[in-house]
C-alpha cells in the first residue's frame, strides 16, 4: 500500500514537474514575444514622434489634419505609457519576479495588441484621406509676411509711444551707439526683450534720428531678418540701402546674358562697397546665431575701422551675448506703471480724469496695465478695443480677456506674438514651455522645482558624460534667454533661481495647453468638467470640481491654494497608476491614512511633493515601494525619522526631509517630561471630548510629539542602507546626533552627492571624526550647511566642526561653492580660508557664530568668492583680506558695531578693483 501511494506520488509529482516546465516554457515564449511588440512600438512611437513634429506647422491650416494630428499624439502618450509599465512591471524585475507577473504580462500584451491594431487604424485614415502633404514653404512665408505686418503696426505706433517711456531708452541707447565720428573697430549694439516690450520702435526711433544717426554715418540701412530670409534678396536689399539703387543695377548689367547672379557675387560687391564707408546698419528681430554668423561673415568688410555700428533687435539674451559683449547690450524692460496707465488712456483718447471718477475704475485700468504686463505692444492693443466700448463695460472686458484673445480678431497681433516665440522653440522646449501653464497667475516659481518635474515627466533628454540636472538647467535658460519667461531672484552669480510668467504669455499658453489637451486647470466657479485623455491637472484654489476624465491617463497632479479644498479630495486613488509627478507643495489639506497606504500603489510616480502638508506615519512605509521615485520632498513633516524600506529607492535623487516643530495642540519642546502625560491621557483622544474631525490630526501630533520630544532640531534621524542611493544628488537635514554612526560612514560612500545639509547639535565627539571622514570623501559636494541650532554658548561644544581640522577639510573640497554655518556650528576664534583652498566656492554664510572672533581671507584663497554674509556674530577683530578676493560682489552684516575695524573694512570695499557692495540691514553702501 505504502508502495502504491509512493508511485502514485512519484507520478503526480513527475507531471506537475513536466506542466510547470511547459508553463515555463510558455512564459518564456510569450515573454520573448512581448519583447518584440515592444521593439515594434518603439520603432513607432519614434515615427510618430517625428511626424509630430514636422506636422505642428500645417496642422493649423489644415482642420482636418489637426484632427488626425490630435489622434497621432494620443497614441503616442498611449504608447509611452505602455513602455512605462513594461519597463516598471516587466523589464524591471528579476527573472523569478518576472515569471510570477502572469496578469501584468498578459495585460500589457493585450494592451499592446490593441496599440497595434491603433497604429494600423491611424494609418489607413491618413491613406483614406491622403492627410500628409509635402511642407511647402508657402506657410513660412505666410508667417513672416503677418509678421512683418505687426512690425509695421509696431512702427506706426511710435509717435504714439514717444512720449510715453521711450525717450529715456532711446537716450541710453545712442550713448551705447556712440555715435561720435571717430574712427574705431565696428560696434555691435544688441537690444534685447520679449516681444511686444517695443524694440523695433525703440530701434526705428534712434535710426530716424537724422541729427544722432544721419549727420555721422554716409550710409545706413534697416534689414528685418525675421525667422527665415531669403540670402539674395537680403543681400540686394542691403545693396540698394547702403551703396545705392544704381549700385544693384550696375551688378545686374555686368551678369546679363551670363550667369545667374550668386549669393557670393552679391557678398563682394557688398564688402568691397563698405570698405571705406562708415555705415550703420539695424538688424531688426534676429533669432538665430546661424542668421548672425551668416551675416556677419557675408555682408560685412573685416578691416572696416572707419567707426561703423550694427545695431541687432533679439528677443534672445542668450543670442545678443554671442553677437557682442555685455556692456553693448541694452535690456528693454516693460513701462513703468504711470507711463503704461498714460498710454492706455491717450489710445482710448480718455483723460486721467477718469481714474478720479471712483476707485473701482482706478483699481480697473490699474489691473487692465498689469495683465498687459506694461508692454506697449499689448497696451495699445488692448486700448484700441477699449476705445470701442464705454467705460462702463472696461471691467467686464478685463475678466473676459483671457477668452477673448482666443477669439477676437482684434487680439491676434498679440497673441501671434507669443505663439511666434512658442512655435519657433526646439520641440523638446515645447511641452516644457507649456508645462508653466500649470502654475497660478503671477506664481513665482523655483527653478529647481521645475527642473526636477521635467526630469520626472521625462522632457528631459540625458546627455553622454551630463548630468540630467544641468541638461534641465540649460532647458531652463533656453526659455529665460529669449524672455518667455521672466527671472524673478537671481543670485549674486547671476544664476536665476525662481521665474515668473508674464500675464498675457500664461493666458495664451493656458489656451495652447487646452487646445492640444495638455493641461487641464478647472476653475473654482466650474462644478462639473468633462474632458477626454489629459495628461495633466492643476487645482488653483479651494474648490475640487468633479471631473470626468480617463484618470488612468493623468501623468501629474498639482494643488494650489490658501485654504483647505473642498470638498476634501483624494489624489492617491489607484485609478491614478500612471501618476508621474505628485505636488502638493502650495495645498493645504492633510493625506488621509486610506490616502497614505494607497500610494505605494503608484508604480510609476517619480517626483512626489508634500512638504508642508499633513500626513501620518503610514505614509512613510508605502513611500518604500515606489521604486522610480527620483525625488521626495518631505520637509516640515511630521517625522522624526525615515523608514529603512525607504532606502530601497535606489532611483531617488534628491531626498529633502526636515521635521515640523510647531503643533497645534501640543508644545512639548521645552518640557520632554511631558510626553509622559500625554501618553497616560491617549484614550481620551477617544471619547466624546474630542471633535471626531480632529481625531486623526490630534493622533497624529501626540504621536510625533512623543517621538521628538527629546529632540527640538529639524534633522531627521536616517536609517541604515543610505549607502544603496547610489545616485542621491540631495541629502538635507539629517540629524547627527540621532543618526547612527554606521550611517554617517556610510554617507561618505555617496559619490554624486552635491548638496548636503545637517543638524549637529548634541552630537559626541566621536560623531564629528566620523562626519569629517565622510565629508572629506565627497568630491562631488558643492553645497554644506551645518546647522547646531538651538545651542548655546557653552552647551555641548562636542561634536561642532573645530577650528583647524574643519577648514582643512572643506577648502579640500574641489566643487565646494556654497558653504553655510550656523548656529555654532563652528568652535574656534578664528575662521581663516588659507592660501589655495577653497578652490570654487563662491558663497559663504555665517550665522550666529559666537565664538567667532575674526574672519581671515589669506592671499590665494577662494579665488570665485562672490557673496560673504554674515549675521549675529561679535567679530571683535573685524574681517581680514577681502583685498584678495577678485570675485568679490557682496558683504553683507547685520550692523556696522558687529564688525570691529569697521572703517578698515569700509576702505579696502571702496579700492576693490571689482567694487564690491557693502550692505547692512539691507541698506546698501
Amino acid at each position: 500500500m505504502a508502495a502504491t501511494v509512493v508511485s502514485m506520488a512519484r507520478v503526480l509529482l513527475g507531471s506537475a514537474i513536466s506542466k510547470a516546465a511547459s508553463a515555463a516554457a510558455d512564459e518564456a515564449s510569450l515573454l520573448l514575444g512581448v519583447q518584440k511588440e515592444i521593439w515594434y512600438i518603439k520603432d513607432e512611437l519614434k515615427t510618430i514622434q517625428a511626424f509630430l513634429r514636422a506636422a505642428e506647422v500645417e496642422k493649423k491650416k489644415d482642420e482636418l489634419l489637426k484632427v488626425w494630428a490630435e489622434q497621432v499624439q494620443d497614441l503616442s502618450y498611449d504608447i509611452e505609457d505602455c513602455l512605462d509599465e513594461f519597463k516598471v512591471h516587466v523589464k524591471s524585475q528579476s527573472l523569478s519576479r518576472q515569471l510570477s507577473k502572469l496578469a501584468d504580462r498578459h495585460r500589457i500584451a493585450i494592451r499592446i495588441r490593441n496599440l497595434k491594431s491603433r497604429v494600423e487604424e491611424v494609418s489607413n485614415r491618413n491613406t483614406r484621406y491622403s492627410l500628409i502633404k509635402p511642407i511647402s514653404s508657402s506657410s513660412t512665408d505666410e508667417r513672416d509676411s503677418y509678421m512683418e505686418d505687426i512690425r509695421n503696426q509696431s512702427a506706426n505706433n511710435t509717435d504714439e509711444s514717444e512720449l510715453v517711456g521711450f525717450a529715456t531708452p532711446k537716450t541710453e541707447l545712442l550713448k551705447l551707439i556712440d555715435v561720435s565720428p571717430d574712427d574705431g573697430p565696428t560696434k555691435v549694439i544688441c537690444v534685447v526683450g520679449m516681444g511686444g516690450l517695443g524694440k523695433t520702435t525703440l530701434a526705428r526711433k534712434t535710426y530716424e534720428s537724422k541729427e544722432d544717426i544721419s549727420r555721422y554715418f554716409s550710409c545706413c540701412a534697416w534689414v528685418t531678418v525675421s525667422q527665415s530670409f531669403d540670402r539674395k534678396e537680403i543681400l540686394k536689399d542691403m545693396i540698394r540701402q547702403l551703396l545705392g539703387a544704381d549700385s544693384m543695377d550696375i551688378l545686374l548689367k555686368e551678369f546679363q546674358g551670363k550667369l545667374l547672379v550668386q549669393v557670393q557675387h552679391l557678398s563682394d560687391c557688398l564688402v568691397q562697397g563698405l570698405k571705406e564707408k562708415r555705415y550703420f546698419v539695424v538688424l531688426d528681430d534676429l533669432w538665430s546665431i546661424d542668421a548672425w554668423n551668416w551675416i556677419n561673415d557675408i555682408a560685412f568688410p573685416k578691416n572696416n575701422n572707419r567707426g561703423s555700428r550694427i545695431l541687432v533687435t533679439t528677443r534672445d539674451a542668450g543670442l545678443a551675448e554671442r553677437c557682442t559683449s555685455e556692456p553693448l547690450i541694452y535690456h528693454l524692460e516693460p513701462l513703468q506703471m504711470d507711463d503704461a496707465v498714460h498710454l492706455l488712456l491717450r489710445k482710448t483718447n480718455k483723460s486721467e480724469q477718469v481714474l478720479k471718477t471712483s476707485e473701482n475704475m482706478k483699481h480697473i485700468v490699474t489691473k487692465l496695465v498689469k495683465k498687459c504686463g506694461c508692454l506697449p505692444l499689448a497696451i495699445l492693443t488692448v486700448g484700441g478695443i477699449l476705445a470701442t466700448k464705454k467705460i462702463g463695460e472696461w471691467g467686464k472686458f478685463f475678466e473676459e480677456l483671457p477668452s477673448e484673445l482666443e477669439s477676437n480678431l482684434s487680439l491676434e497681433a498679440m497673441r501671434r506674438m507669443v505663439t511666434l516665440s512658442y512655435d519657433h522653440l526646439p520641440s523638446h522646449l515645447k511641452p516644457c514651455f507649456l508645462y508653466l501653464s500649470i502654475f497660478p497667475e503671477d506664481f513665482e516659481i523655483q527653478r529647481r522645482r521645475l527642473v526636477g518635474r521635467w526630469i520626472a515627466e521625462g522632457f528631459v533628454k540625458a546627455r553622454d558624460g551630463v548630468n540630467i540636472e544641468e541638461v534641465g538647467n540649460s532647458y531652463f535658460n533656453e526659455l529665460i534667454n529669449p524672455s518667455m519667461i521672466q527671472p524673478s531672484t537671481v543670485n549674486v552669480e547671476g544664476v536665476v533661481k525662481k521665474c515668473t510668467v508674464h500675464d498675457i504669455v500664461r493666458d495664451i499658453i493656458v489656451s495652447i495647453s487646452r487646445e492640444e489637451k495638455f493641461v487641464l486647470s478647472p476653475k473654482d466657479n466650474v462644478t462639473s468638467v468633462e474632458e477626454e485623455n489629459i495628461r495633466h491637472v492643476a487645482f488653483h484654489g479651494n474648490k475640487c470640481s468633479e471631473i470626468c476624465l480617463d484618470w488612468s491617463s493623468v501623468r501629474s497632479i498639482s494643488v494650489f491654494g490658501d485654504r483647505p479644498m473642498e470638498p476634501a479630495p483624494s489624489f492617491c486613488s489607484p485609478q491614478l497608476r500612471m501618476l508621474r509627478v505628485l505636488d502638493l507643495e502650495d495645498a493645504k489639506f492633510k493625506i488621509t491614512e486610506k490616502d497614505a497606504n494607497n500610494i505605494g500603489a503608484l508604480h510609476h510616480m517619480k517626483y512626489l511633493n508634500i512638504s508642508g502638508t499633513s500626513y501620518n506615519f503610514a505614509l512613510l512605509k508605502s513611500l518604500g515601494k515606489l521604486r522610480c521615485l527620483q525625488t521626495l520632498d518631505l520637509r516640515e513633516g511630521n517625522i522624526s525619522a525615515l523608514t529603512s524600506n525607504m532606502m530601497e529607492l535606489r532611483n531617488l535623487r534628491s531626498l529633502r526631509c526636515s521635521k515640523r516643530l510647531d503643533y497645534s495642540y501640543f508644545n512639548l519642546m521645552d518640557n520632554p517630561k511631558g510626553c509622559l502625560t500625554i501618553t497616560m491621557c491617549f484614550p481620551m483622544i477617544f471619547t466624546s471630548l474630542v471633535n471626531f474631525s480632529d481625531r486623526a490630526n490630534l493622533i497624529a501630533e501626540v504621536r510625533m510629539a512623543c517621538s521628538t520630544c527629546w529632540s527640538d532640531t529639524k534633522g531627521v534621524r536616517v536609517p541604515r542602507g543610505i549607502n544603496h542611493l547610489k545616485k542621491l544628488q540631495v541629502l538635507e537635514v539629517m540629524d547627527i546626533k540621532g543618526t547612527s554612526k554606521k550611517v554617517i560612514q556610510e554617507v561618505g560612500e555617496l559619490s554624486q552627492l552635491r548638496k548636503l545639509s545637517v543638524t549637529s547639535k548634541g552630537a559626541t565627539e566621536d560623531k564629528y571624526m566620523i562626519f569629517c571622514a565622510s565629508i572629506e570623501k565627497l568630491s562631488s559636494l558643492q553645497s554644506l550647511h551645518v546647522d547646531s541650532e538651538g545651542s548655546s554658548d557653552v552647551e555641548s561644544l562636542e561634536s561642532k566642526l573645530k577650528e583647524d581640522k574643519t577648514m582643512e577639510i572643506l577648502g579640500a573640497l574641489p566643487n565646494l561653492m556654497l558653504l553655510r554655518l550656523y548656529r555654532n556650528a563652528y568652535v574656534g576664534e578664528k575662521l581663516v580660508f588659507r592660501r589655495g583652498a577653497f578652490p570654487n566656492l563662491k558663497e559663504v554664510d555665517i550665522y550666529f557664530l559666537k565664538q567667532v572672533r575674526e574672519i581671515i581671507f589669506e592671499e590665494g584663497t577662494s579665488p570665485h568668492m562672490g557673496s560673504i554674509e554674515i549675521y549675529g556674530c561679535r567679530l571683535e577683530s573685524g574681517i581680514v583680506g577681502v583685498k584678495h578676493l577678485p570675485r568679490l560682489k557682496i558683504i553683507a552684516v547685520q550692523h556696522d558695531d558687529d564688525v570691529a575695524k569697521f572703517d578698515m573694512l569700509h576702505v579696502e570695499v571702496d579700492t576693490h578693483p571689482n567694487h564690491p557692495v557693502l550692505q547692512m540691514s539691507n541698506v546698501q553702501r
